[in-house]
Protein backbone atom coordinates (compact mmCIF):
# COMPACT_ATOMS: atom_id res chain seq x y z
CA UNK A 1 0.00 0.00 0.00
CA UNK A 2 1.10 3.36 -0.56
CA UNK A 3 2.74 5.98 1.65
CA UNK A 4 0.18 8.32 3.57
CA UNK A 5 0.39 12.39 2.43
CA UNK A 6 2.70 14.41 4.39
CA UNK A 7 1.28 17.77 5.20
CA UNK A 8 2.69 20.93 6.02
CA UNK A 9 0.81 24.53 6.70
CA UNK A 10 1.92 27.84 7.95
CA UNK A 11 -1.62 28.87 8.09
CA UNK A 12 -3.60 27.25 11.26
CA UNK A 13 -7.47 27.28 9.81
CA UNK A 14 -9.65 24.46 11.18
CA UNK A 15 -11.05 24.23 7.36
CA UNK A 16 -7.62 22.98 6.25
CA UNK A 17 -6.45 21.07 9.07
CA UNK A 18 -9.41 18.92 9.24
CA UNK A 19 -9.64 18.13 5.83
CA UNK A 20 -5.85 16.79 6.22
CA UNK A 21 -7.08 14.88 9.11
CA UNK A 22 -10.16 13.71 7.17
CA UNK A 23 -7.90 12.21 4.76
CA UNK A 24 -5.58 9.79 7.22
CA UNK A 25 -2.74 12.64 6.11
CA UNK A 26 0.32 12.66 8.25
CA UNK A 27 1.32 16.24 9.80
CA UNK A 28 5.28 16.76 9.47
CA UNK A 29 7.31 19.85 9.98
CA UNK A 30 8.73 21.97 7.20
CA UNK A 31 12.21 20.82 7.70
CA UNK A 32 10.97 16.78 7.22
CA UNK A 33 9.94 15.23 4.06
CA UNK A 34 6.17 16.75 2.93
CA UNK A 35 4.37 16.29 0.08
CA UNK A 36 1.94 18.94 0.19
CA UNK A 37 2.33 22.25 1.64
CA UNK A 38 -0.67 24.60 1.91
CA UNK A 39 1.35 28.01 2.75
CA UNK A 40 1.25 31.60 3.00
CA UNK A 41 2.41 34.01 -0.32
CA UNK A 42 5.11 34.79 2.24
CA UNK A 43 6.55 31.23 2.32
CA UNK A 44 6.10 30.78 -0.94
CA UNK A 45 8.15 33.38 -2.11
CA UNK A 46 11.00 32.14 0.07
CA UNK A 47 10.41 28.45 -1.79
CA UNK A 48 10.96 29.22 -4.77
CA UNK A 49 13.75 32.53 -4.12
CA UNK A 50 16.87 32.16 -5.87
CA UNK A 51 18.75 32.76 -2.76
CA UNK A 52 16.78 30.52 0.08
CA UNK A 53 14.77 28.44 -2.55
CA UNK A 54 15.15 24.68 -2.95
CA UNK A 55 14.00 21.98 -5.73
CA UNK A 56 10.92 20.48 -5.54
CA UNK A 57 10.81 16.76 -5.75
CA UNK A 58 8.10 15.21 -8.03
CA UNK A 59 6.05 14.48 -4.97
CA UNK A 60 5.82 17.75 -4.10
CA UNK A 61 2.81 20.10 -4.72
CA UNK A 62 2.31 23.41 -3.10
CA UNK A 63 -0.98 25.76 -3.19
CA UNK A 64 0.49 28.94 -5.16
CA UNK A 65 2.42 29.63 -8.29
CA UNK A 66 5.25 31.12 -8.20
CA UNK A 67 4.73 34.78 -9.47
CA UNK A 68 1.03 34.16 -8.67
CA UNK A 69 1.11 38.03 -8.00
CA UNK A 70 1.12 38.78 -11.77
CA UNK A 71 -2.69 38.47 -11.31
CA UNK A 72 -3.08 38.99 -7.90
CA UNK A 73 -1.35 42.26 -7.19
CA UNK A 74 -4.00 45.28 -8.30
CA UNK A 75 -1.03 47.11 -10.37
CA UNK A 76 0.05 43.70 -12.54
CA UNK A 77 -3.36 42.65 -13.08
CA UNK A 78 -3.77 45.64 -14.70
CA UNK A 79 -1.03 46.04 -17.00
CA UNK A 80 -1.42 42.50 -17.95
CA UNK A 81 -4.76 43.19 -19.23
CA UNK A 82 -4.22 45.79 -20.58
CA UNK A 83 -1.00 44.31 -22.19
CA UNK A 84 -3.36 41.52 -23.38
CA UNK A 85 -5.73 43.92 -25.21
CA UNK A 86 -2.79 45.38 -27.22
CA UNK A 87 -1.66 42.28 -28.72
CA UNK A 88 -5.37 40.84 -29.15
CA UNK A 89 -5.58 44.28 -31.17
CA UNK A 90 -1.96 43.30 -32.46
CA UNK A 91 -3.27 40.50 -34.28
CA UNK A 92 -6.39 41.79 -35.20
CA UNK A 93 -8.55 39.86 -33.47
CA UNK A 94 -11.85 40.98 -33.19
CA UNK A 95 -12.38 40.48 -29.10
CA UNK A 96 -10.24 43.60 -29.49
CA UNK A 97 -12.93 45.72 -31.25
CA UNK A 98 -13.44 49.37 -29.93
CA UNK A 99 -16.39 51.68 -30.46
CA UNK A 100 -16.07 55.24 -32.67
CA UNK A 101 -14.81 56.20 -28.95
CA UNK A 102 -12.22 54.04 -28.58
CA UNK A 103 -13.66 52.15 -26.09
CA UNK A 104 -13.02 48.13 -26.20
CA UNK A 105 -16.35 46.72 -26.85
CA UNK A 106 -15.58 43.40 -25.32
CA UNK A 107 -12.71 43.31 -23.36
CA UNK A 108 -13.94 46.58 -20.89
CA UNK A 109 -14.33 44.77 -17.63
CA UNK A 110 -11.33 46.53 -15.52
CA UNK A 111 -12.74 50.12 -14.24
CA UNK A 112 -10.19 52.70 -16.04
CA UNK A 113 -6.84 52.40 -13.41
CA UNK A 114 -3.61 53.85 -13.52
CA UNK A 115 -0.33 53.24 -11.57
CA UNK A 116 0.81 55.95 -8.72
CA UNK A 117 3.20 57.61 -9.02
CA UNK A 118 4.02 56.05 -12.38
CA UNK A 119 1.19 57.33 -14.34
CA UNK A 120 0.06 60.67 -12.12
CA UNK A 121 -0.03 63.00 -15.43
CA UNK A 122 -1.77 60.04 -17.48
CA UNK A 123 -4.47 60.24 -14.19
CA UNK A 124 -4.58 63.75 -14.30
CA UNK A 125 -5.11 63.73 -17.62
CA UNK A 126 -7.99 61.46 -17.50
CA UNK A 127 -9.66 63.14 -14.25
CA UNK A 128 -9.91 66.68 -16.09
CA UNK A 129 -11.80 65.13 -18.61
CA UNK A 130 -14.70 64.35 -16.05
CA UNK A 131 -14.07 66.49 -12.98
CA UNK A 132 -17.04 65.17 -11.33
CA UNK A 133 -15.98 61.91 -11.41
CA UNK A 134 -14.68 59.89 -7.85
CA UNK A 135 -11.79 57.76 -7.90
CA UNK A 136 -10.86 54.86 -5.57
CA UNK A 137 -6.91 54.57 -4.45
CA UNK A 138 -5.84 51.49 -2.96
CA UNK A 139 -2.21 50.62 -2.16
CA UNK A 140 -0.89 47.38 -4.31
CA UNK A 141 0.28 45.04 -2.40
CA UNK A 142 -2.39 45.00 0.49
CA UNK A 143 -5.63 42.96 1.65
CA UNK A 144 -9.06 43.81 3.28
CA UNK A 145 -9.76 47.18 2.65
CA UNK A 146 -6.74 48.24 4.09
CA UNK A 147 -5.47 51.69 2.94
CA UNK A 148 -8.50 52.51 0.81
CA UNK A 149 -9.99 55.74 0.39
CA UNK A 150 -12.05 58.08 -2.39
CA UNK A 151 -11.19 61.24 -3.65
CA UNK A 152 -13.01 63.70 -5.90
CA UNK A 153 -10.56 66.52 -6.09
CA UNK A 154 -6.81 66.79 -7.15
CA UNK A 155 -6.13 68.37 -3.81
CA UNK A 156 -6.69 65.12 -2.13
CA UNK A 157 -3.64 63.49 -4.00
CA UNK A 158 -1.50 65.92 -3.37
CA UNK A 159 -2.24 65.86 0.48
CA UNK A 160 -1.62 62.24 -0.03
CA UNK A 161 1.38 62.50 -1.44
CA UNK A 162 2.38 65.24 1.52
CA UNK A 163 1.26 62.63 4.42
CA UNK A 164 3.13 60.37 2.97
CA UNK A 165 6.54 61.64 4.30
CA UNK A 166 7.73 62.59 0.91
CA UNK A 167 8.07 65.90 -1.37
CA UNK A 168 7.21 64.06 -4.46
CA UNK A 169 5.23 61.18 -4.65
CA UNK A 170 6.73 57.74 -3.57
CA UNK A 171 9.05 56.15 -5.35
CA UNK A 172 8.19 53.21 -7.95
CA UNK A 173 10.04 50.57 -5.62
CA UNK A 174 8.63 51.76 -2.71
CA UNK A 175 6.08 48.97 -1.33
CA UNK A 176 3.42 51.79 -0.86
CA UNK A 177 2.80 52.03 -4.36
CA UNK A 178 -1.20 52.29 -5.45
CA UNK A 179 -3.25 52.04 -7.86
CA UNK A 180 -5.89 54.84 -8.49
CA UNK A 181 -9.48 53.56 -10.76
CA UNK A 182 -12.41 55.15 -11.67
CA UNK A 183 -15.13 54.24 -8.74
CA UNK A 184 -18.41 52.71 -10.06
CA UNK A 185 -20.44 54.72 -8.73
CA UNK A 186 -23.56 53.50 -10.38
CA UNK A 187 -22.92 50.10 -8.46
CA UNK A 188 -26.45 47.50 -8.42
CA UNK A 189 -28.15 47.72 -4.95
CA UNK A 190 -30.32 45.48 -3.01
CA UNK A 191 -32.01 46.54 -0.63
CA UNK A 192 -30.36 50.15 -1.12
CA UNK A 193 -27.42 48.34 -0.33
CA UNK A 194 -24.39 47.89 -2.40
CA UNK A 195 -22.71 44.50 -2.52
CA UNK A 196 -19.85 42.61 -3.99
CA UNK A 197 -19.28 38.94 -5.33
CA UNK A 198 -16.41 36.74 -4.22
CA UNK A 199 -16.05 33.65 -6.69
CA UNK A 200 -13.62 30.33 -6.48
CA UNK A 201 -11.81 29.95 -9.29
CA UNK A 202 -8.90 26.90 -9.34
CA UNK A 203 -6.25 26.76 -12.09
CA UNK A 204 -4.52 23.54 -12.09
CA UNK A 205 -2.21 24.66 -14.95
CA UNK A 206 -1.75 27.63 -16.65
CA UNK A 207 -0.28 26.08 -20.01
CA UNK A 208 -2.66 24.74 -21.40
CA UNK A 209 -4.82 26.48 -19.20
CA UNK A 210 -7.00 24.39 -17.25
CA UNK A 211 -9.36 26.52 -14.47
CA UNK A 212 -12.89 25.58 -12.45
CA UNK A 213 -15.19 27.51 -11.37
CA UNK A 214 -16.87 27.37 -7.98
CA UNK A 215 -20.80 26.84 -7.72
CA UNK A 216 -21.15 28.51 -4.06
CA UNK A 217 -19.81 31.47 -4.11
CA UNK A 218 -21.02 34.53 -2.16
CA UNK A 219 -22.11 38.28 -2.39
CA UNK A 220 -20.61 40.75 0.85
CA UNK A 221 -23.15 43.45 1.75
CA UNK A 222 -22.10 46.91 3.12
CA UNK A 223 -23.95 47.94 6.46
CA UNK A 224 -25.14 51.09 5.16
CA UNK A 225 -27.12 51.89 2.47
CA UNK A 226 -25.43 53.57 -0.54
CA UNK A 227 -25.46 57.23 -1.75
CA UNK A 228 -23.02 58.77 -4.31
CA UNK A 229 -23.46 61.95 -2.27
CA UNK A 230 -19.82 63.62 -1.90
CA UNK A 231 -20.71 64.06 1.79
CA UNK A 232 -20.12 60.23 2.44
CA UNK A 233 -16.70 59.64 0.43
CA UNK A 234 -15.30 58.64 4.04
CA UNK A 235 -17.46 56.29 5.19
CA UNK A 236 -16.31 52.95 4.43
CA UNK A 237 -19.21 50.60 5.66
CA UNK A 238 -20.77 52.72 2.20
CA UNK A 239 -18.18 51.92 0.08
CA UNK A 240 -16.14 48.89 1.00
CA UNK A 241 -17.72 45.30 1.27
CA UNK A 242 -14.83 43.59 2.89
CA UNK A 243 -15.92 41.47 5.58
CA UNK A 244 -12.93 42.78 7.79
CA UNK A 245 -14.47 46.61 7.83
CA UNK A 246 -18.01 46.15 7.84
CA UNK A 247 -18.02 43.63 11.00
CA UNK A 248 -16.84 46.90 12.55
CA UNK A 249 -19.93 48.22 11.95
CA UNK A 250 -22.06 49.82 15.04
CA UNK A 251 -25.27 50.52 15.74
CA UNK A 252 -25.47 54.60 15.20
CA UNK A 253 -28.51 56.95 16.06
CA UNK A 254 -28.10 58.18 13.13
CA UNK A 255 -28.49 55.08 10.28
CA UNK A 256 -30.55 52.74 12.53
CA UNK A 257 -29.48 49.33 11.43
CA UNK A 258 -26.02 50.03 10.84
CA UNK A 259 -24.85 46.83 12.82
CA UNK A 260 -23.24 44.00 11.10
CA UNK A 261 -25.03 40.68 11.34
CA UNK A 262 -23.67 38.14 12.80
CA UNK A 263 -25.96 34.83 11.45
CA UNK A 264 -25.62 35.94 7.83
CA UNK A 265 -22.73 38.06 7.88
CA UNK A 266 -24.03 40.30 5.79
CA UNK A 267 -23.49 37.46 2.80
CA UNK A 268 -26.07 36.13 0.56
CA UNK A 269 -24.94 32.91 -1.84
CA UNK A 270 -24.96 33.67 -5.92
CA UNK A 271 -27.61 31.05 -6.07
CA UNK A 272 -29.73 33.58 -4.34
CA UNK A 273 -28.37 36.33 -6.18
CA UNK A 274 -29.19 34.50 -9.40
CA UNK A 275 -32.84 33.65 -8.18
CA UNK A 276 -33.23 37.42 -7.27
CA UNK A 277 -31.89 38.87 -10.71
CA UNK A 278 -34.11 36.27 -12.52
CA UNK A 279 -37.10 37.63 -10.52
CA UNK A 280 -36.92 41.13 -10.77
CA UNK A 281 -34.33 41.75 -14.62
CA UNK A 282 -35.79 38.18 -16.40
CA UNK A 283 -34.32 34.87 -17.20
CA UNK A 284 -32.33 35.78 -19.83
CA UNK A 285 -30.36 39.27 -18.95
CA UNK A 286 -29.22 36.68 -15.50
CA UNK A 287 -27.60 34.40 -17.55
CA UNK A 288 -26.22 36.74 -20.04
CA UNK A 289 -24.85 38.95 -16.91
CA UNK A 290 -23.54 35.00 -15.38
CA UNK A 291 -21.87 34.07 -18.96
CA UNK A 292 -20.19 37.83 -18.92
CA UNK A 293 -18.52 37.14 -15.47
CA UNK A 294 -17.08 33.91 -16.27
CA UNK A 295 -15.80 34.71 -19.56
CA UNK A 296 -14.18 37.90 -18.32
CA UNK A 297 -12.21 35.78 -15.52
CA UNK A 298 -11.58 33.08 -18.28
CA UNK A 299 -10.01 36.32 -20.33
CA UNK A 300 -7.79 37.51 -16.92
CA UNK A 301 -6.20 34.12 -16.87
CA UNK A 302 -5.77 34.30 -20.65
CA UNK A 303 -4.27 37.79 -20.02
CA UNK A 304 -1.44 36.50 -17.54
CA UNK A 305 -0.83 33.07 -18.80
CA UNK A 306 2.35 33.67 -20.69
CA UNK A 307 3.95 35.74 -17.96
CA UNK A 308 3.07 32.92 -15.32
CA UNK A 309 5.89 30.62 -14.04
CA UNK A 310 3.39 27.39 -15.02
CA UNK A 311 5.38 25.64 -12.34
CA UNK A 312 4.29 21.41 -12.36
CA UNK A 313 4.14 21.29 -8.35
CA UNK A 314 1.64 24.11 -8.24
CA UNK A 315 -2.24 24.69 -8.58
CA UNK A 316 -3.90 27.77 -6.97
CA UNK A 317 -7.08 28.97 -5.43
CA UNK A 318 -8.22 32.90 -6.13
CA UNK A 319 -10.92 34.69 -4.81
CA UNK A 320 -12.54 36.98 -7.55
CA UNK A 321 -14.34 40.38 -6.57
CA UNK A 322 -16.72 41.17 -9.25
CA UNK A 323 -18.75 44.34 -8.81
CA UNK A 324 -22.08 44.76 -11.07
CA UNK A 325 -23.45 47.74 -11.86
CA UNK A 326 -26.99 49.05 -12.56
CA UNK A 327 -26.51 48.03 -15.86
CA UNK A 328 -25.66 44.51 -15.00
CA UNK A 329 -22.44 44.60 -16.20
CA UNK A 330 -19.82 43.04 -14.28
CA UNK A 331 -16.39 44.58 -13.32
CA UNK A 332 -13.54 42.74 -12.16
CA UNK A 333 -12.36 44.52 -9.44
CA UNK A 334 -9.24 42.31 -8.17
CA UNK A 335 -8.22 38.63 -7.32
CA UNK A 336 -6.86 37.04 -3.94
CA UNK A 337 -4.36 34.69 -3.71
CA UNK A 338 -5.16 33.69 -0.33
CA UNK A 339 -8.83 34.11 0.08
CA UNK A 340 -9.90 34.24 3.75
CA UNK A 341 -10.12 30.96 5.37
CA UNK A 342 -11.51 32.54 8.27
CA UNK A 343 -15.29 31.76 8.94
CA UNK A 344 -17.36 34.99 10.26
CA UNK A 345 -20.85 32.44 10.27
CA UNK A 346 -21.74 28.91 10.90
CA UNK A 347 -22.80 28.70 6.49
CA UNK A 348 -19.54 30.51 6.14
CA UNK A 349 -17.28 27.56 7.77
CA UNK A 350 -19.32 24.80 5.71
CA UNK A 351 -18.38 26.53 2.71
CA UNK A 352 -15.06 27.09 3.32
CA UNK A 353 -14.31 23.34 4.35
CA UNK A 354 -16.10 21.98 1.46
CA UNK A 355 -14.24 24.56 -0.59
CA UNK A 356 -10.65 22.98 0.86
CA UNK A 357 -12.15 19.69 0.54
CA UNK A 358 -12.75 19.80 -3.41
CA UNK A 359 -9.67 21.71 -3.88
CA UNK A 360 -7.85 19.16 -2.59
CA UNK A 361 -9.47 16.35 -4.73
CA UNK A 362 -8.64 18.05 -7.71
CA UNK A 363 -5.66 18.67 -6.61
CA UNK A 364 -4.42 15.51 -4.90
CA UNK A 365 -6.06 12.77 -7.02
CA UNK A 366 -7.11 10.08 -4.77
CA UNK A 367 -5.73 11.52 -1.64
CA UNK A 368 -2.94 10.03 -2.32
CA UNK A 369 1.06 10.77 -2.66
CA UNK A 370 1.14 13.33 -5.81
CA UNK A 371 3.00 12.45 -8.54
CA UNK A 372 3.32 16.23 -10.68
CA UNK A 373 3.93 14.06 -14.21
CA UNK A 374 -0.31 13.42 -13.93
CA UNK A 375 -1.86 15.36 -16.92
CA UNK A 376 -4.04 17.65 -14.33
CA UNK A 377 -7.01 15.92 -16.15
CA UNK A 378 -9.37 14.94 -13.10
CA UNK A 379 -12.75 13.08 -13.83
CA UNK A 380 -16.08 14.64 -13.89
CA UNK A 381 -17.01 12.90 -10.37
CA UNK A 382 -14.29 14.61 -8.31
CA UNK A 383 -14.98 17.87 -9.23
CA UNK A 384 -17.53 18.21 -6.50
CA UNK A 385 -18.51 22.04 -6.38
CA UNK A 386 -16.54 22.86 -9.11
CA UNK A 387 -17.09 22.68 -12.67
CA UNK A 388 -14.73 23.29 -15.90
CA UNK A 389 -14.98 26.89 -16.78
CA UNK A 390 -12.16 27.03 -19.36
CA UNK A 391 -10.10 23.73 -20.90
CA UNK A 392 -7.42 25.01 -23.94
CA UNK A 393 -7.01 21.60 -24.87
CA UNK A 394 -10.44 20.98 -25.80
CA UNK A 395 -10.64 24.56 -26.44
CA UNK A 396 -8.22 24.74 -29.34
CA UNK A 397 -9.24 25.14 -32.75
CA UNK A 398 -12.31 27.48 -31.92
CA UNK A 399 -10.37 30.44 -32.86
CA UNK A 400 -11.65 34.00 -31.91
CA UNK A 401 -14.51 33.87 -33.99
CA UNK A 402 -16.33 31.23 -31.64
CA UNK A 403 -15.35 33.35 -28.77
CA UNK A 404 -16.45 36.60 -30.12
CA UNK A 405 -19.83 34.95 -30.83
CA UNK A 406 -20.30 33.27 -27.56
CA UNK A 407 -19.48 36.69 -25.94
CA UNK A 408 -22.26 38.14 -28.45
CA UNK A 409 -24.82 35.48 -27.27
CA UNK A 410 -24.74 33.60 -30.11
CA UNK A 411 -25.31 30.21 -30.71
CA UNK A 412 -22.59 28.61 -30.79
CA UNK A 413 -23.67 24.94 -31.93
CA UNK A 414 -24.43 21.56 -29.85
CA UNK A 415 -20.81 21.71 -27.94
CA UNK A 416 -21.45 24.84 -26.29
CA UNK A 417 -25.04 25.08 -26.19
CA UNK A 418 -26.00 25.36 -21.88
CA UNK A 419 -27.46 22.18 -21.36
CA UNK A 420 -29.35 21.89 -18.22
CA UNK A 421 -29.38 19.60 -15.18
CA UNK A 422 -32.01 19.33 -12.42
CA UNK A 423 -33.29 23.64 -13.60
CA UNK A 424 -29.38 24.63 -13.63
CA UNK A 425 -27.27 25.55 -16.30
CA UNK A 426 -24.36 23.71 -16.55
CA UNK A 427 -20.95 25.64 -17.85
CA UNK A 428 -19.51 24.86 -21.17
CA UNK A 429 -15.99 25.20 -22.56
CA UNK A 430 -16.41 27.80 -25.10
CA UNK A 431 -14.55 30.69 -23.66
Amino acid sequence: MAGKVKWVTDIEKSVLINNFEKRGWVQVTENEDWNFYWMSVQTIRNVFSVETGYRLSDDQIVNHFPNHYELTRKDLMVKNIKRYRKELEKEGSPLAEKDENGKYLYLDFVPVTYMLPADYNLFVEEFRKSPSSTWIMKPCGKAQGKGIFLINKLSQIKKWSRDSKTSSFVSQSNKEAYVISLYINNPLLIGGRKFDLRLYVLVSTYRPLRCYMYKLGFCRFCTVKYTPSTSELDNMFVHLTNVAIQKHGVRTDFQAGHDYNHIHGGKWTVSNLRLYLESTRGKEVTSKLFDEIHWIIVQSLKAVAPVMNNDKHCFECYGYDIIIDDKLKPWLIEVNASPSLTSSTANDRILKYNLINDTLNIAVPNGEIPDCKWNKSPPKEVLGNYEILYDEELAQGDGADRELRSRQGQSLGPRTGRSRDSGRAVLTTWK
